[in-house]
């Protein structure tokens, strides 16, 4: 039975894709290389080590939504999960191969991982992939068999913050995407409406300065 050992090689924004999505490179090697790899259905989960980092005062502040104030960050720190994703790895020879994973990433302020990316200012991004899947191989013996992979199998990788803010910055520039209720969206749409103004941004920003002008 193979015996499959996952590293990431490095990490590359994928040009000119549908969606914003971030490349992995992962070196897979089989300590039995007598063995044919026919494929490989591999399942990845990508968790955020956020206790794996230090953090800055205004990067705390920006992460108040998520954590709270600091003090209490010693009982509010546990690992983010960031997506799941998954790579079919054709078919190899030998101990070892390279396959890239990809994974899309959203721009939505609801996402607790989009929260925590734009909450940094820099350093990188401590990640863990825990890896699950199928081995469909063969040997001498038998030309083809299923094994599933370890559930022990997993992956430590840092990514640039500035990566990740230049991959947005390409998709999105100088924008974010807020998500609003259906009823919040109307009332906001209205507002623009009555007051004659040209954009649903320039609306919000004139609701914010009327609430700002009203605080003591």
């Amino acid at each position: 039975m193979p015996e499959l050992s996952i590293q990431i090689a490095n990490a590359k924004v994928v040009p000119f894709a549908a969606v914003p999505t971030l490349a992995f490179q992962l070196q897979i090697r089989n300590a039995a290389p007598d063995e044919d790899i026919h494929t490989i259905a591999l399942r990845c989960q990508i968790q955020i080590e956020v206790t794996r980092r230090s953090y800055a005062p205004q990067e705390q502040k920006r992460l108040l939504d998520l954590f709270g104030h600091p003090e209490r960050w010693g009982k509010t720190l546990r690992n983010l999960l960031w997506t799941h994703t998954s790579v079919i790895v054709p078919a190899f020879e030998g101990s070892s191969t390279v396959a890239d994973m990809n994974v899309p990433c959203t721009f939505d302020f609801t996402v607790a991982s989009t929260k925590y990316f734009e909450g940094l200012a820099s350093g990188e991004i401590p990640l863990l992939m825990l890896f699950s899947g199928t081995i469909f191989y063969g040997s001498l013996e038998s030309p083809l068999q299923v094994a599933p992979i370890s559930w022990e199998q997993e992956a430590r990788y840092k990514i640039p913050v500035q990566m990740w803010r230049e991959m947005m910055d390409t998709y999105y520039p100088n924008s974010v995407w807020v998500n609003l209720h259906r009823d919040a969206f109307e009332r906001l749409y209205q507002y623009k409406v009555e007051h004659g103004i040209p954009t649903l941004e320039q609306a919000l920003e004139q609701v914010l300065s009327s609430e700002e002008g009203v605080k003591p």
